[in-house]
């Protein structure tokens, strides 16, 4: 069995390296397709043909794609991930600066999700068809169908301006009390995704053999969901709340400018609009990877938690 771990766990981060090659690629790619040019952003319209020259070649942009590239992989490998074109500064370092904000913006908004979606997805596949059962349904449409960039200001407008129980988006940016509306806007469309999940797999896992079972021993109904529903449940929520990281991340962007907070987000926002391609795909690379490390992370703990991945080789999604 060892050996048999071995292997998986052997080809998994193989899988993964590859991933990341491929994450790195695209993204160095995909940034070069920004419209714009960055000298005339930097410069302006009444820079002259020798200014603009001498900046092109010291951000070596007169360089060719293969060796733009290259150089790409070095600062990747070194930890850099290049130098900023207006600040003349190390990506990795101003990136550094901002993720631990970011970071909490997203672990806060994550716990939000799962302290209201695992108890309210459990209830609802343990109440079927009953009031608590609609309620999750309606809440899992409403935080689907109501986008970020309308419910934080509708947020902000209710807490922050009628009410004053919250800051204001800017005077309180990296305070906890400025980190709740930003987290509820943050984490409610996932909380709706994670409450489906869980009352899916919870419904599904009820209605197993082995779960009959035990209700026919006269096991109460809790014993029952504690015990054997809720073991069954918890991988494919697992599953879906990692798959989901991704779209938390990425929501940061929206989330950290409305609220005005630093964050990964709103480094990326200004260095789009300043066409600055190395913070850009600084940016992406480190959400892209981020993502990618979480799912690896967690096929490695299904080899441990499920034998059957070892023989089979994959995990059932």
């Amino acid at each position: 069995m060892n050996g048999e771990l071995g292997r998986y766990l052997f080809v998994r981060i193989i899988r993964g390296l590859a991933t990341i090659l491929g994450v790195v690629t695209l993204v160095f790619l995909l940034v070069r397709m920004i419209p714009g040019d960055p000298v005339d952003t930097i410069l302006g319209d009444r820079a002259t043909p020798e200014d603009r020259a001498d900046l092109r070649e010291r951000l070596h942009l007169d360089d060719s794609l293969p060796v733009q590239y290259g150089r790409f992989l070095g600062d990747v490998l070194d930890g850099s991930l290049g130098r900023s074109f207006r600040s003349d500064r190390s990506v990795g370092e101003r990136i550094a600066e901002v993720l631990p904000d970011t970071a909490a913006l997203a672990l806060a908004a994550l716990a939000l999700a799962l302290a209201l979606a695992i108890p309210l997805g459990v209830l609802a596949a343990a109440r079927k068809g009953t009031a608590v059962d609609r309620l999750a349904s309606t809440f899992a449409v409403l935080g689907l169908a109501i986008p970020n960039i309308w419910l934080g200001p509708l947020l902000v407008l209710a807490f922050a301006v009628q009410l004053r129980w919250l800051p204001l988006p800017g005077d309180d940016a990296v305070g906890a009390a400025g980190l709740v509306l930003p987290a509820v806007t943050l984490g409610t469309a996932f909380a709706a995704v994670l409450a489906r999940q869980t009352r899916a797999a919870t419904a599904e896992a009820l209605g197993q053999p082995h779960v009959t079972a035990a209700r026919a021993k006269g096991l109460r109904e809790w014993a029952v969901l504690r015990r054997h529903a809720l073991r069954l449940a918890w991988l494919p929520v697992l599953t879906v709340a990692a798959a989901q990281l991704g779209a938390l991340l990425s929501g940061t962007v929206v989330v950290e400018k409305i609220f005005e907070r630093p964050g990964l987000g709103a480094l990326f926002l200004d260095a789009f609009f300043d066409r600055d391609l190395p913070v850009v795909q600084g940016c992406v690379l480190v959400i892209a990877l981020t993502y990618v490390a979480v799912n690896l992370a967690l096929d490695l703990a299904y080899a441990f938690v499920d034998p059957r991945l070892r023989l089979g080789g994959e995990r059932a999604r």
